[in-house]
């Protein structure tokens, strides 16, 4: 698969007029929970030749490449990548995390450390705690639930206490975050369903779990108070940003 991947990021190198930058896998095989019928969430960034930038007529900032039952590949222009940079979009920093890197340039180094820079703590609180009521409130309150939701709400629960406790982006795996962040006494809970999960269809139901709906209601509460409570996040500024994004148009 990494080499027809490989070569769906040449092909859209050369229908687009595009360098790429970085490439990733995002969602839940990056995650670590995937189904054995998962599709492949394919994301990357890219930058144009510099006439592109110079021209008066908008164009999209977006290359939808694929999206069907094995592929889900989309891209963003670093343009827009750096100005939602600006606002610490959590996506951005999803995607440069993966532990499944399909592409990277030698520039990324440079914009990987920018991006620490730009990291900024309250923003991602509030992200991955919507993110988490969001699924709780649309998928696991009910009575047949898509199990493979638990960890949909688990994870941004996860990733949101690492960032209360270390002030940093959160790891991407799972298990990392659960090592990490989870309730000892889940873990074994936790360990069953993810095991059940791995050789489960997308569409597996069953139902819901109470210590663990018990457990994501109480952290809903907790982080919100503790992120109602912190300062407001600084903003890092536009010059290191502009200069890095001149310096990709020069290369």
């Amino acid at each position: 698969m990494q080499d027809a991947i490989a070569e769906k990021l040449a092909a859209i190198e050369e229908k687009e007029q595009v360098t790429i930058l970085y490439a990733a896998e995002s969602g839940s095989r990056a995650w670590g929970f995937a189904s054995p019928d998962s599709d492949y969430d394919v994301r990357f960034l890219y930058v144009r030749p510099l006439e592109f930038y110079l021209k008066l007529e908008k164009t999209r900032d977006v290359i939808e490449w694929q999206l069907d039952d094995v592929f889900d590949i989309n891209g963003w222009d670093i343009q827009k990548a750096f100005r939602l940079l600006y606002s610490s979009n959590p996506t951005l920093f999803e995607w440069a995390r993966s532990p499944i890197v399909y592409r990277r340039a030698p520039q990324w180094e440079t914009i990987s450390r920018e991006m620490d820079r730009c990291f900024q703590k309250k923003a991602g609180l509030y992200h991955y705690l919507n993110t988490a009521r969001r699924t709780y409130q649309d998928h696991i309150c009910r009575d047949n639930v898509p199990l493979k939701k638990y960890f949909y709400a688990l994870r941004p629960i996860l990733a949101a206490r690492w960032i209360l406790d270390h002030g940093t982006p959160p790891p991407i795996l799972f298990t990392e975050l659960a090592d990490a962040e989870l309730d000892p006494a889940l873990r074994d809970c936790v360990d069953q369903l993810l095991e059940e999960k791995k050789s489960a269809p997308e569409s597996w139901k069953g139902h819901g779990i109470g210590v663990l709906d018990e457990y994501i209601v109480s952290q809903m509460a907790e982080i919100k108070r503790q992120s109602d409570a912190l300062p407001p996040d600084p903003k890092p500024g536009w010059e290191s940003l502009d200069r890095l994004f001149l310096s990709l148009l020069a290369d």
